[in-house]
């Protein structure tokens, strides 16, 4: 069952072609890749899908339907959670905190709630709170939910992306580079918890730059260069490829 499909979308930024008509389909349950050289457009897909930027040409569809949202918290209302190559955690919040900010898009009370302090919104509250520490633990850092983010490490504040990413319920998880800056051993354990996500039920979209990683972890891959996807298939097919050696992969 295909979860998200691209049909010819295109992005310009003045004379700049960021994407050119780039036709992607995703099925439900697998770990697709997204890979190619520093500027190639990877990103900026990410930034169209979720509502960052609008696109100048193409679609999205997700579940099914045309994905005609514009703004981020609509698109995580759908189903689609990201996290960005820098992070962007509030780094004076705790870990717990962070996750539980991850939950708005799922709650209820509303503005006049959190004023009014009522038996619902307290309740609700709580639930929050322990299903943020929860996904703390799945992520495997439970230990530091009272820490300030900006004090974990940065394989740790990786982790507590995914997990803020994950507390939103969503059905398709985006993670942008997310093994940037990680040693071995941090990259090994990321790998192992993205397909635990994944064995749970939730859809991956990666960019990585980590070409090892990526040909280890995902089912099927797609390369951009200046904009176009150049090729798709299997890590085996991309890897022989002589558009994506020559374009990215060289002697890798």
């Amino acid at each position: 069952m295909t979860l998200l499909e691209a049909r010819s979308v295109s992005k310009h930024f003045g004379g700049l072609l960021a994407l050119d008509e780039v036709n992607l389909s995703l099925q439900n349950g697998e770990i697709y890749g997204l890979i190619g050289p520093n500027g190639a457009g990877k990103t900026t897909l990410f930034n169209v899908l979720t509502g960052l930027y609008s696109p100048d040409h193409g679609e999205f569809f997700f579940n099914g339907e045309k994905l005609i949202a514009t703004k981020p918290h609509m698109i995580a209302e759908r189903g689609i959670a990201r996290t960005f190559q820098n992070i962007r955690l509030f780094g004076n919040m705790s870990a717990l905190e962070n996750v539980m900010v991850g939950r708005h898009v799922r709650t209820r009370a509303g503005v006049i709630g959190a004023v009014l302090r009522d038996a619902r919104t307290r309740e609700e509250e709580d639930g929050i709170r322990s299903r943020a520490f929860a996904l703390l633990q799945y992520v495997g850092i439970a230990e530091y939910a009272n820490n300030l983010s900006s004090h974990l490490s940065y394989g740790d504040q990786r982790r507590l992306e995914i997990a803020r990413a994950l507390a939103t319920e969503p059905k398709l998880l985006a993670l942008d580079e997310p093994a940037a800056g990680m040693n071995a051993t941090e990259t090994a354990g990321l790998k192992k918890l993205l397909e635990i996500i994944r064995g749970d039920g939730v859809t991956i979209l990666l960019i990585e730059h980590d070409v090892k990683l990526v040909m280890g972890l995902c089912d099927r891959v797609a390369v951009l260069d200046y904009g176009k996807k150049i090729a798709e298939g299997s890590p085996q097919q991309v890897q022989r490829d002589p558009a994506v050696i020559e374009a990215y992969l060289g002697g890798v």
